[in-house]
């Protein structure tokens, strides 16, 4: 499994080295104002791409800290229980741990045609 990933990986980084190297002329970009730059075609494609990350992950950020605001309000508000303790009652009970959270029985649902 590990040589089929690596076998991706690697041809996803031939494929766009190739395309780095099929578009190496220079691009003409025009800003406003009648200022104009020169820059290669890779490069004009890479701050592009890192300035759409950037974005996303700015545009990401409030959510995440309002959910991190709310996951910590409710970790304060949930009280922490300390381990179980052991029982004296026997030997019955050092040998089978205790289950961590009960499970509830649920209903079956009745078979009809069975």
């Amino acid at each position: 499994m590990r040589i089929l990933i690596w076998a991706i990986r690697a041809a996803l980084f031939f494929v766009l080295f190739a395309f780095a190297l099929n578009n190496q002329h220079t691009v003409v970009l025009h800003w406003f104002f009648g200022v104009s730059t020169q820059a290669p075609m890779v490069l004009v494609v890479l701050v592009t791409f890192a300035a759409g990350c950037a974005a996303g992950v700015v545009a990401m950020l409030p959510g995440w800290w309002r959910q991190h605001r709310r996951t910590r309000a409710l970790e304060a508000a949930v009280p922490r229980t300390s381990a179980p303790q052991a029982t004296t009652s026997g030997a019955s009970s050092a040998t089978r741990p205790a289950p961590l959270s009960p499970e509830p029985e649920l209903p079956h649902p009745p078979r009809d045609g069975l």
